[in-house]
C-alpha cells in the first residue's frame, strides 16, 4: 500500500489542482471504510434512499431496489446473463465523460497516477475485508469473491473520477460509492431490479 507522502510526491502539481487534492484526501479515507459489513442485513432507510437516488440519477427511476439476502443470491445476481446492458452502457458513458472533464483540469499523467494510487490503496483493504467475511460465513465461491472485490475497486475508481472532474456528491458514482460506505454491495440493475446485497 502506498503511503500518503509517496502519493503526494508522485503528484508534484497537486497543490495547483484542487480536484486532485480531493482525490488525495479520498485515497486517505479508503482504509477506514468498513467494506461489506452490512451485506445480508435488512436495508435501512438511508440505504434505501441512497439506492433509489443512485438508480434515479443514473436514468433508471423505475428500478425497484431488490434486497439480496445471502451469498447464494448474490452469486446468482452477479452471474445473471440478463444484466441490463443499458445500465452498463450508461455507467461506461459516465466514466468516459468524467475522464474527459478530469483531463480538462489536469494532465493525463497526473490522472493516471492518481487512479493508480487509488487502486493500490483500495485493493488490499477490500480484498482483506471480503476474504475475511467469506471465511467467517463459510463462503468458498472464489469467483464471487473476486467479483465483489472487483466491483468495490471499480467503484473507488469511479468515485475518484467524480472528484477529479469536480462533480458533486449527488453524481451517480458518488451515490454508488456511498452504498459501499454503508457496507453494501450494489451488484447490478437487472431488468427493473436494482440488486443490492
Amino acid at each position: 500500500m502506498y503511503e500518503d507522502e509517496e502519493f503526494d510526491e508522485d503528484l508534484p502539481d497537486v497543490d495547483d489542482y484542487p480536484t486532485l487534492q480531493s482525490v488525495v484526501r479520498f485515497n486517505k479515507l479508503l482504509p477506514s471504510v468498513d467494506w461489506f459489513r452490512s451485506v445480508g442485513r435488512d436495508l435501512d432507510a438511508e440505504t434505501r434512499e441512497t439506492a433509489r437516488a443512485y438508480a434515479e440519477t443514473l436514468g433508471f427511476p423505475d428500478a425497484f431496489v431488490a434486497p439480496v439476502e445471502n451469498w447464494e443470491e448474490a452469486a446468482y445476481a452477479a452471474a445473471n446473463p440478463d444484466w441490463n446492458s443499458e445500465w452498463w452502457e450508461v455507467e461506461e458513458q459516465l466514466r468516459v465523460s468524467l475522464t474527459g472533464e478530469a483531463l480538462e483540469r489536469m494532465s493525463e499523467e497526473d490522472l493516471t497516477a492518481a487512479l493508480t494510487h487509488i487502486s493500490a490503496t483500495a485493493s488490499p483493504v477490500i480484498q482483506h475485508a471480503v476474504e475475511n467475511l467469506a471465511e467467517e460465513e463459510g463462503m468458498e465461491d472464489e469467483e464471487l469473491i473476486r467479483a465483489a472485490i472487483g466491483s468495490a475497486i471499480q467503484t473507488c475508481h469511479q468515485s475518484a473520477l467524480v472528484l477529479a472532474a469536480g462533480e458533486e456528491d449527488t453524481h451517480p458514482f458518488a451515490l454508488k460509492y456511498r452504498l459501499f460506505e454503508l457496507g453494501r454491495w450494489p451488484i447490478a440493475i437487472t431488468g427493473r431490479s436494482f440488486n443490492l446485497f
